[in-house]
């Protein structure tokens, strides 16, 4: 058994492997409350700007941008929040990585993943591989 100090509260609790970032359950369900109090209000205020939104629900802006890059929180193309893709730097509304990456990402796995053709071997290769031996 694994105990642990919660975090937030400082609380102890029983670690469960993968427990949501060492959060107690009680702080996890407040936390996840939040969330959907930010859900709601983003949908009816699209043009929040993250600062608003975290000093309106007590939440920091990582916690938010953390939130979006796990594609939980999105937001419309008319909203002044945009997060950069981790790898060229671009303006995206939800994730980590625009779509242009997303797909050179997948191609470059696909391309890994395939297998190289085998090489079509000619019937003299195979006899110069024979043992030979040598005539007195």
């Amino acid at each position: 058994m694994d105990v642990r100090n919660c975090r937030q509260c400082g609380k102890l609790y029983n670690y469960i492997g993968g427990s949501y970032r060492n959060l107690c359950p009680s702080c996890i369900k407040q936390l996840e409350d939040k969330f959907m109090e930010i859900k709601e209000y983003i949908r009816d205020n699209k043009v929040a700007s993250i600062s608003e939104i975290s000093d309106k629900f007590e939440v920091s802006t990582k916690q938010i941008e953390q939130w979006v890059r796990e594609e939980r929180l999105c937001f419309t193309d008319d909203s002044p929040i945009g997060l950069q893709c981790e790898c060229c730097g671009a303006t995206i509304k939800t994730g980590r990585y625009c779509d242009k990456c997303k797909g050179t990402m997948a191609n470059k796995l696909d391309n890994l993943y395939k297998a190289p053709a085998p090489a079509p071997r000619a019937g003299r290769d195979r006899d110069n591989a024979r043992m030979r031996f040598l005539d007195k």
